[in-house]
């Protein structure tokens, strides 16, 4: 960092397994992925090309190799891995990432209905040659999937292979893991922490409330995604307690005692 501080909470350099940061490309051009990487590429971990924006967006292979080449892992979203399969072009797919040479990838039923076992059953076999990533939870506004099987299929598709599970929040926050209004369902996510270590999570917080909240219950190594490109350098700031939401979080009861 550009100086010292003490009491800033200890976050772990790239390549890191926890306090992943996912950002969410949602069609910047090249030269603003150059200025992204310029000024937050040491601060994320991964870029999630947004639904089916990798379809139409301009100079794709030259973004893909820019965050490579600044030790970002990209992935298309799982969007786009959904809509290869309702099309019956699994096979395809993986062409698809062996074109451009992706490393990493989104298994993902949000918008169409896998069986669980079917759903595995592509996890396990990327999983083979692929970092991969697994959604769980609905696009769909007012669908409510009970905790037991939240917490089920997060459990499978980890022993399938998946390296992070993805509690679904959809790029606007309001459905799976949060309410209409945008906060999260407690009670739904204390019960799938107490089943699932919450380092093998990845928890969509494209809100900064949601953001805060997470970062409060559950420490500054979060993993927290769905981040817009330009939030990238705030969310560290609430996570360092350099903002005025998690100032005091992580100061000395005395110093909390003499200025708060």
């Amino acid at each position: 960092m550009n100086f010292e501080l003490p009491h800033i909470p200890s976050r772990e350099g790239h390549p890191r397994e926890t306090g992943l940061t996912m950002m969410m490309d949602k069609g910047l051009s090249w030269r603003e992925t150059e200025n992204f990487i310029d000024s937050s590429a040491h601060l994320t971990d991964l870029v999630k090309f947004g639904f089916g924006t990798s379809y139409v967006t301009k100079d794709l292979e030259k973004k893909i190799n820019l965050y490579k080449e600044a030790g970002i892992k990209t992935y298309f979203g799982g969007t786009l891995f959904e809509a290869f399969i309702a099309r019956n072009m699994f096979d395809d797919y993986r062409k698809l990432m062996d074109k451009y040479q992706m490393k990493t990838c989104e298994v993902s039923d949000g918008s169409i209905e896998l069986p669980q076992e079917k759903k595995c059953e592509y996890i396990s076999t990327l999983a083979k040659d692929f970092t991969v990533l697994s959604e769980v939870g609905s696009k769909e506004e007012g669908i409510f999937i009970s905790p037991s099987k939240w917490i089920s299929m997060m459990q499978t598709e980890l022993e399938a292979g998946s390296w992070k599970v993805i509690a679904e929040a959809r790029e606007s926050g309001n459905v799976g893991i949060y309410r209409p209004n945008g906060t999260a369902h407690v009670a739904l996510v204390n019960k799938i922490i107490a089943q699932v270590k919450v380092e093998n999570i990845l928890w969509e917080a494209p809100q900064k409330g949601q953001q805060v909240w997470f970062i409060k219950q559950f420490g500054s190594n979060v993993n927290l995604g769905n981040i817009a490109h330009n939030e990238v350098i705030p969310l560290e700031c609430l996570r360092l307690g350099l903002r005025g939401d998690t100032f005091f979080d992580s100061l000395p009861q005395e110093l909390v005692a003499e200025f708060k």
